[in-house]
C-alpha cells in the first residue's frame, strides 16, 4: 500500500479528527507489540483505513484510552480500544506489503536505494514470516498479487491488466471479513475499486520518474492530448464505484470519517498527484 487513503482534516469535525488519530495511534502501538519499535516506521494511512474498517464492521471499538506517544513520550495520545484483532490484521498487512515492496524496489531502484533496501530486508523478512504464520490468507493474497503484477508489467500490459493484481488483492483481503454472500460482494467491489485506484494513483505519481528510468508505467503508453484529464476521469470512475459499494455497508462507527475520506480526502489527494498541487501542511501527518 502507498499512503493515498487519507482524510481531509479541514473538513472533519474535531471529535472525528481525534477519533482518527486514536485509531492511527492504536495501530502504531500494536505494530510495536507484534513486531518491533522500528516496524512502526512503516505505518501508513492505507492500513489505518483498513484497521478502521475492521473496527467498524464488528463495532469493536469500545472507547478511548489516554497514554503517551511511543515515539515521543512527552506527547499525550488517545488510543482507540480494539476488542477484535483489527489492529493485528492491519499491522500484519503492513509488514507483509512493505516486505514485498522492498523486493520490488531491488529491481527498480538505483544503487543507493537498493543498498537501503538490503539493510531493511532482513528485518521485514523476519516480521513478514511472523505475520504470515498468524494470517496466512493475507500473505497468500499479497504474494499472488506481486507475482501477477510482475508478470503483467513484464508483458507490457495495458492499464486495466496492470491495475488488476492490486485491485484483486485488496478485494480478497476485504472479503475475508464478509459474514454473508451479500456483504462479500459489497466488500469485493469496495476492495477492488479502491485497490485499482491506489495502483493508478501510484502510477500517476511515478510517471515522470518512470519515464526517466524506463520502468513500466501504464500511463506512459498512452497517447492522448490531455493526460491529466484522462487520469482524472479514470480515477474518478474508481472512486465513484468504491463509494457506491461503501454506501451499502451498514457502518455506524467512524462513518463521518469514512464519508470524509471517500468524498474529500481521496479526491484531494488525487488532485495533488495528478495536477502536482501543493498539499496543505496540516494534512500531511497525524
Amino acid at each position: 500500500m502507498f499512503g493515498y487513503l487519507q482524510v481531509q482534516k479541514s473538513e472533519l469535525l474535531v471529535r472525528e479528527w481525534d477519533a482518527y488519530r486514536a485509531v492511527y495511534c492504536g495501530l502504531c502501538r500494536q505494530m510495536g507489540k507484534d513486531y518491533s519499535f522500528l516496524s512502526r516506521l512503516s505505518l501508513s494511512y492505507d492500513c489505518t483505513f483498513y484497521a478502521m474498517l475492521l473496527l467498524s464492521l464488528d463495532r469493536a471499538c469500545t472507547g478511548f484510552d489516554k497514554g503517551r506517544c511511543r515515539f515521543n513520550p512527552l506527547k499525550k495520545c488517545d488510543f482507540a480500544r480494539c476488542e477484535n484483532d483489527a489492529y493485528s490484521k492491519a499491522a500484519a498487512l503492513t509488514v507483509i506489503t512493505v516486505y514485498y515492496k522492498l523486493l520490488d524496489d531491488l529491481t527498480d531502484s538505483g544503487f543507493l536505494k537498493r543498498l537501503l533496501v538490503r539493510l531493511l530486508q532482513p528485518f521485514f523478512g523476519h516480521w513478514r514470516k511472523k505475520a504470515a504464520k498468524r494470517y496466512p490468507a493475507l500473505e497468500a493474497a499479497v504474494a499472488r498479487m506481486m507475482d501477477a503484477q510482475r508478470a503483467a508489467e513484464q508483458s507490457g500490459a495495458g492499464m486495466d491488466e496492470a491495475a488488476h493484481p492490486t485491485a484483486q488483492m485488496l478485494a480478497e483481503v476485504l472479503t475475508l471479513e464478509a459474514r454473508d454472500e451479500m456483504q462479500r460482494r459489497i466488500l469485493q467491489e469496495l476492495g477492488y475499486q479502491t485497490g485499482r485506484w491506489i495502483y493508478l494513483m501510484d502510477a500517476a505519481d511515478d510517471l515522470e520518474k518512470d519515464r526517466k528510468s524506463g520502468n513500466f508505467n501504464p500511463f506512459a503508453q498512452l497517447r492522448t492530448e490531455d493526460l491529466q484529464a484522462y487520469q482524472t476521469s479514470v480515477l474518478n470512475q474508481c472512486l465513484a464505484r468504491a463509494y457506491d459499494a461503501y454506501q451499502l455497508l451498514p457502518l455506524i462507527d467512524f462513518k463521518g470519517i469514512f464519508d470524509n475520506m471517500l468524498l474529500y480526502g481521496f479526491p484531494a489527494k488525487q488532485n495533488t498527484v495528478v495536477y502536482r498541487r501543493q498539499e496543505e501542511q496540516h494534512d500531511k501527518s497525524v
